[in-house]
């Protein structure tokens, strides 16, 4: 927000050099983006008045006679627009000849046979300001004619501050200089009041009506849409250029000046923080105001600009009170609440006025519009319109919601000081806004959170100077905020002015005391879980990949995972048209990338989106070998390695890992019918793993094996324990089980085990054998026993258990291959 430094100087009187400004405004949160000199216009400018203006036939540029002071009489053409309708005794700001404004030196030249003496120079022509729009005009009276204007239009410093989102009191010239003086401990000078309003006014507003919501669902959030209204009226202002000293801060806060109406509406604002909104009285049907939530779904609304919007039910209109068919206002509000078709719409509410209502050149008598309206409302309208105004700006950060009668009074009162208006006595101001509650806070508390020192006194100093009414006892404090700190709402917000006003350069220079809430305890034990798993990874030679969580049905479709059930509103392209919902179809997309032969491990972690609901999920992928050659042989890739890595991730994890062959309806439709596992981790099913299926392969190009797995996370936990290691040697023996090549070894592994007992440490395979003395159809599968117990174990202790399992084997119909 630009700001002039004059300004702020008229509110806080013994305010600092501007040169000593940047540090105390880090220090309140309004740090400086930058300061910017502003010169005066050079000495050859000199405030010239019109005698005559008319319109040069056959062009488009007017003829203006100007009474020039020591110069006396002089003619200059010009092609400013409506130069020509501009009344005698406006004065302008004349380039004389010689004057040099940049690197242009401006002299006597002839226009359609006119020889223009010097330019009327526009804002940005003379260095003053950014509109380039039109030629600087003001009212008669402003200065005798041929006064310098450098005498009236002083060089001044324009400060850019940058105002944080939650700041949004500080959005206007009072509300820097309020956190200025209470800062400093200066006298703040309050703006002029305006008149104060004597009974009613004469135009009626009516509210929408509660129990009103926006999506017409009660069971939504009520909003009203606006809970504060003030309206005045003032007639005979007599419209045309705004003040010198208004249009020179308007222009220094990067404002165009427009006319007198207008310039006082954005003064104010500028001034004060409210916006507000003035209407031709001859548009405001019947003295009536009707703030409604929209018309019917579609219809359009012409803003002051020339644009059109289609509006709707949730959209908080300003109608006039053009009956259809009702004969009071609060008729018009029936059935939901929706006005009448065909009233006629003043603006879309706090965020731009109507093209009916706008003020016009012959505008004399205006209605003047200050309002408090909901911010959540207003985001949601300018964001679907497209329509983001200075009004918008402050309005969804949150307005003073008590601010609205006395902007209406200080709008009044300019426009009966510069355009010589009648101010009605009376002002019709209705609702009852919500402000700021009552904040109980603990000294103790503050300074604990703050570690800093600061006496209790001093806190309620700083508060009260900031406004807050202060009472309770001790070191308890009871705090009410003021109406125009709508960010102030928790204890915390209260140390953090306190900390403000006391300085943060005070904080001591030591590490603070390390407080944790019970509630943070193994916070962070998911992330760190994360964040073991990718080191993990990482270090088996798996490369990270983060690939798009959109995905479209064709390749779904391709990569038979399941069709995607959640659709994008608003897809960024043709195949990102949903959310996915596996992982697999993402790296073989990324696979993709790699060159044939060429080693791929890739690894992610990340979201899924199935009918079953989101989850987290570890996807794998597997191309090529697992070392390459080089001057060594390298190491073939292949299931057996995949399936590897897999279980050293698990050994690293301390986890149990059990891989259980699929066959026929359980395998997933990703994987290879003979090469598929389910993944068992800690004793819960949590995915699978095998080789990719050979039609999907081809489909996405991919020539060569292609191994993958994808699991559920969190990976399943399980309770540690801890045991001296036995001091026992072990006993091990084989076994040669000979069974159908339809029985895995898994469940060969389960039968052993479950037979064995307590005494069997482990179950190794370490050969398969088909051929000689095998059936045809079966397959010999040895394994190693390996039994330890408490003490050395003899023949006579592991004999018995190896007769146990030979005849559960035979009992399954198998049978033992003999030497």
């Amino acid at each position: 927000m630009k700001l002039p430094y004059s300004w702020l100087q008229e509110l806080v009187p013994n305010l600092p050099p501007v040169t000593e400004l940047e540090p105390i405004f880090a220090n309140l949160g309004l740090p400086l983006e930058g300061i910017e000199d502003t010169p005066t216009p050079p000495e050859g400018v000199l405030m010239s008045v019109i005698t005559r203006a008319e319109a040069m036939e056959g062009t488009q540029l007017a003829r203006l006679t100007l009474d020039t002071g020591p110069h006396g009489e002089r003619v200059i053409a010009t092609g400013a627009p409506g130069a020509a309708s501009l009344p005698a005794g406006t004065v302008v700001a004349l380039v004389t000849p010689g004057t040099t404004l940049g690197d242009t030196e401006y002299g006597i030249r002839t226009l359609q046979g006119v020889e223009s003496w010097g330019m009327a120079a526009s804002a940005k022509e003379l260095n003053i300001g950014e509109s380039s729009a039109g030629i600087l005009t003001f009212p008669a009276g402003t200065a005798k004619a041929g006064t310098p204007m450098h005498e009236l239009w002083a060089a001044d410093q324009v400060l850019d501050i940058e105002i944080t989102p939650n700041r949004a009191d500080a959005l206007s010239a009072l509300g820097v200089a309020r956190d200025l003086a209470a800062f400093l401990k200066l006298e703040l000078k309050q703006p002029p009041a305006g008149p104060a309003p004597h009974g009613d006014g004469e135009i009626r507003v009516s509210l929408p009506l509660k129990g009103l919501t926006i999506e017409r669902d009660p069971s939504k959030k009520l909003r009203f849409g606006c809970d504060h209204f003030a309206a005045r009226t003032v007639g005979g202002v007599q419209n045309g250029p705004s003040p010198l000293w208004m249009q020179r801060r308007l222009s220094l806060a990067g404002m165009r000046p427009i006319d007198l109406i207008v310039d006082a509406s954005n003064y104010v604002m500028l001034e004060l923080g409210q916006p507000t909104a003035l209407y031709d009285r001859r548009d405001v049907t019947g003295d009536q105001i009707l703030v409604a939530f929209g018309l019917r779904q579609g219809e359009e609304v012409a803003d002051l600009m020339g644009g059109t919007h289609t509006v709707g039910p949730e959209d908080l209109l300003i109608l006039d009170g053009r009956e259809r068919g009702v004969s009071t206002v609060a008729e018009a509000f029936a059935n939901a609440g929706q006005p009448q078709p065909g009233a006629g719409v003043l603006g879309i509410a706090g965020i731009m006025g109507g093209d009916h209502g706008r003020v016009r050149a012959d505008t004399t008598d205006v209605v003047i519009e200050s309002a408090h309206f909901d911010p959540v409302l207003l985001r949601r309208t300018s964001t679907r319109l497209g329509l983001k105004t200075d009004a918008v700006y402050r309005y969804e950060r949150g307005v003073d919601p008590l601010l609205s009668p006395k902007a209406a009074d200080r709008v009044a009162g300019l426009l009966a000081e510069c355009g010589g208006g009648q101010i009605e006595p009376g002002a019709t101001v209705v609702g009852e806004p919500e402000i700021p509650g009552e904040i109980t806070a603990s000294a103790d508390a503050i300074r604990a959170l703050l570690g800093m020192t600061i006496d209790t006194a001093e806190m309620r100093a700083i508060l009260g100077r900031l406004g807050c009414v202060v009472t309770g006892e001790g070191d308890t404090l009871q705090v009410m905020p003021p109406s125009w700190r709508v960010d102030m709402n928790i204890w915390q917000d209260v140390a953090e002015e306190v900390a403000r006003l006391h300085g943060y350069a005070e904080l001591p220079e030591t590490l603070p005391t390390l407080r944790i809430h019970e509630s943070n305890i193994g916070a962070s034990a998911a992330n760190d879980s994360r964040q073991n798993l990718r080191r993990t990874l990482a270090g088996l030679g798996f490369q990270e990949v983060v690939t798009y969580t959109f995905t479209s049905d064709d390749e779904a479709q391709k990569a038979r995972a399941e069709a995607p059930g959640v659709r994008l509103r608003n897809p960024m392209t043709v195949d990102r048209t949903a959310l996915r919902t596996a992982l697999y179809p993402s790296l073989l997309r990324a696979a993709l990338a790699h060159p044939k032969g060429e080693r791929v491990l890739l690894a992610e972690q990340g979201r899924i989106f199935p009918q079953s609901g989101e989850a987290e999920r570890l996807g794998l992928l597997m191309r090529g070998p697992l070392a390459p050659n080089t001057h060594q042989g390298g190491v073939a890739g292949g299931y057996s390695a995949f399936r590897g890595l897999l279980e050293t991730l698990a050994a690293s994890q301390g986890a149990a890992l059990e891989i259980r062959q699929l066959r026929g309806e359980p395998v997933p439709s990703a994987l290879h019918p003979g090469i598929a596992g389910e993944v068992v981790w800690n004793g819960k099913a949590i995915g699978w793993i095998g080789a990719l299926h050979p039609e999907i392969a081809q489909e996405f190009g991919l020539k060569g094996e292609t191994f993958i797995l994808e699991i559920a996370l969190p990976l399943p936990g399980r309770a540690w324990g801890f045991r001296d290691p036995s001091r026992a040697p072990v006993a091990w023996r084989d076994l040669a089980v000979i069974a159908p090549k339809n029985v895995s070894y898994g469940e060969v592994a389960a039968l052993l085990r479950a037979e064995a007992g307590e005494g069997l440490e482990s179950v190794e395979p370490f050969d398969v054998y088909t051929g000689d003395q095998i059936p045809a159809g079966a397959r010999s599968v040895a394994v190693r026993l390996v039994f330890r117990g408490a003490k050395t174990l003899t023949d006579a202790e592991v004999d018995p258990v190896m007769d146990r399992l030979i005849g559960a084997v035979r009992a399954q119909g198998w049978s033992i291959r003999e030497k």
